[in-house]
């Protein structure tokens, strides 16, 4: 319907198929649809069977894609090869997201809300008849409608029974996918049109449904769900611009599994308008991101963390299409100190996790000095041991830069291993400094250190400068003794 009226002024043929439409409804747009008479086809997993042939298909789109397996995607991909696949979901799967993001498909990302739309204010805590009643009461007050989600089929015609011994004076629906095609199409068209007050109903209602009165939403079972799913369902309502109201309820504390807390914990963390990018995110990192190239949707990004997944993947897809990734060597560093973000410093969790990654990440003492003025910008000026935390990554990079492989601090001595000095070099280093001794076979340097000033990392530090600058004297001398001769 929404299809026919956005192409009423165009020479555009709309055309549908699903299990609403009789078997001889079917043919004959699937006919015209071959034939190319029919433009547009709209269609359930109706579109997946084989006798759906199109006669010049150029663009395919899977609308809430999250509702769509692997295996669906792919043949619905495979009805025409080299067509262009769009994907639509305000919650991607674990999957799609990490393709996406990591460059093997194209993703936008809308982030403005339609106008006058507010957040939905979520509520999550224990099943309470009383509370249940209050939320009905006052959807009703105001004269609008409820979804009260109920997900087992066998048992919703109670769940429908004890509604309406807690709201006497509403009227009650109810709606499941096993029921007749005409009867469920009868109920929603009755609930859409305001004759009946709440509706009764499954996970059904999860996409696809618009109904701009219905502004209370109470799901009995909500830690039986997964993330995306609650995400999608609580969007059900707040289509308008009166204010929503959404209670995930679970019967008690100890029927709570951890991963069932984290998805609570995330909804009601991302309660603003266009947090499915958010949650979907959140979602990748609860589940895993499955393999790239099977069946399987589940993962273990958990146990490696997204961003060193992502920073991962992105290494391999460089390497497959030869491109040389710009990163410094890895470098080991032990020096005795305590470097750290501490709570006091940066109180929320997440926050420090990204800051520890973005000084981990930085690769030149550049990127790392906007690093440092960034959080000395938002948190003030960095304690000790953040001070410690970015100078040993300073370190780090320095010792990359000179092609060292590690750099260690024990017994006032610094030791540089994987350090490879010419005689010259080595020399000039002596004559600045005769504390610092290079030992060529070993490819290994040390520098000995007497009392306590200047800090220590400090002076590594200024000990990795002074190696860097007689590279550098080196060099100049080589390239003028050339242009000389």
């Amino acid at each position: 319907m929404t299809f026919e009226e956005r192409f009423a002024d165009l020479p555009v043929k709309v055309g549908m198929v699903s299990r609403f439409r009789t078997g001889a409804e079917q043919r004959k747009t699937l006919a015209a649809f071959s034939a190319g008479t029919v433009d547009v086809l709209v269609g359930t997993h109706r579109l997946l069977s084989t006798d759906v042939r199109a006669k010049d298909l150029g663009l395919a789109i899977v609308d809430e894609e999250q509702r769509f397996g692997v295996r669906q995607k792919e043949l619905l991909r495979n009805l025409k090869l080299q067509v262009d696949v769009m994907s639509l979901s305000a919650t991607p799967i674990p999957r799609t997201l990490q393709m996406s993001l990591s460059g093997i498909r194209d993703i936008s990302v809308i982030e403005t809300a339609p106008r006058g739309r507010h957040e939905i204010r979520t509520y999550i805590g224990e099943y309470r008849d009383d509370l249940v009643r209050v939320a009905i009461e006052k959807e009703l007050a105001r004269e609008g409608q409820a979804f009260y989600l109920h997900n087992r089929v066998e048992t919703i015609d109670q769940a429908a029974e004890h509604v309406r011994a807690l709201a006497p004076g509403a009227r009650v629906l109810v709606a499941h996918g096993q029921m007749p095609e005409r009867a469920l199409e009868k109920v929603m068209l009755a609930f859409l049109a305001g004759e009946a007050d709440v509706l009764v109903t499954t996970s059904i209602i999860e996409s696809g449904i618009d109904i701009p009165t219905a502004n209370t939403l109470i799901v009995e079972r909500a830690d039986m769900l997964g993330l995306a799913q609650l995400y999608q369902i609580r969007g059900r309502i707040g289509r308008s611009d009166a204010y929503a109201y959404a209670y995930l309820l679970y019967p008690s504390e100890d029927l709570l599994t951890g991963d069932a807390a984290a998805r609570l914990t995330t909804l009601s963390d991302h309660t603003d308008l266009g947090a499915g990018f958010k949650i979907a995110m959140a979602d990748l990192e609860i589940r895993g991101a499955g393999n790239l190239l099977g069946d399987e949707q589940s993962g273990h990004v958990a146990a490696v963390g997204f961003e060193m997944y992502a920073q991962m993947l992105e290494e391999a897809v460089n390497e497959l299409a030869g491109e040389q990734a710009a990163m410094a060597a890895p470098v080991r560093v032990d020096m005795p100190v305590t470097a750290y973000v501490p709570p006091d410093y940066i109180a929320y969790e997440a926050t420090k996790i990204d800051a520890h990654r973005r000084i981990a990440r930085a690769r030149t003492v550049g990127e790392l000095g906007d690093v440092r003025a960034e959080l000395a910008d938002r948190f003030g000026p960095p304690p000790e041991p953040v001070e410690n935390l970015l100078t040993l990554q300073a370190i780090r990079i320095k010792a990359a830069e000179l092609g060292a492989t590690a750099a260690a601090y024990r017994g006032s001595k610094l030791q540089l291993e994987g350090l490879d000095l010419d005689d010259e070099a080595a020399a000039r280093l002596r004559a600045a400094d005769e504390r610092i001794v290079y030992f060529k076979q070993k490819q290994s340097l040390g520098a000995h250190r007497e009392g306590s000033e200047p800090p220590l990392l400090r002076w590594v530090e200024a000990t990795l400068d002074a190696i860097m600058d007689s590279r550098v004297s080196h060099d100049r001398s080589s390239i003028l003794g050339r242009e000389n001769l």
